[in-house]
């Protein structure tokens, strides 16, 4: 597809097991380990659905790695 041809693609946006968003093809099974959270549309929906839930960038395991490290601290 050339740059002046619509995307006309509707997608899903999935998620992993460390909370990181991205977005798949509807009609195409997702990648292993990824999930469908609800939400579909064009490229341009998705992606704004993702920069509003997506809040924190940070992997599910690191922000419970720092949650951790801050709770020992004020021990």
């Amino acid at each position: 597809m050339n740059q002046d041809e619509e995307d006309k693609t509707i997608y899903n946006v999935v998620v992993n097991h460390e909370e990181q968003y991205s977005i798949w093809p509807a009609n195409k099974e997702n990648a292993p380990g990824w999930r469908s959270v609800g939400k579909s549309g064009t490229k341009a929906e998705c992606l704004s659905y993702i920069k509003e839930v997506w809040i924190d960038m940070r992997p599910l395991s690191l922000r419970k790695q720092m949650e951790q490290a801050a709770a020992s601290k004020n021990e």
